[in-house]
């Protein structure tokens, strides 16, 4: 699935309002910078896997609910929630 940053920003404010069990309307999105990552995980590589180490073009997603601030890292192929409870995870 080919994501273009206003989907990759969908994707993002639906997964979290899921993880913590809230409406997506609550989901504010804080900020979306364009990103150039180090390497095919967006530098959020999850436990024991191994990435590409080449340049990927992304965004970074700072999405806010409940005063907390979440981070999100997208790029056309994959999304990415970076250091959830101490943990990434691959959403897409």
């Amino acid at each position: 699935m080919r994501m273009t940053r206003e989907s990759a920003v969908e994707n993002a404010r639906n997964d979290l309002a899921s993880r913590l069990n809230v409406d997506v309307g609550s989901i504010s999105e804080k900020s979306v910078s364009d990103k150039e990552f180090r390497d095919m995980s967006l530098g959020a590589a999850v436990d024991g896997e191994m990435a590409a180490q080449m340049i990927a073009y992304g965004w970074i997603i700072e999405l806010e609910s409940g005063g907390k601030t979440y981070e999100y890292r997208a790029d056309k192929y994959q999304l990415r929630l970076h250091n959830f409870n101490g943990a990434n995870h691959v959403v897409v």
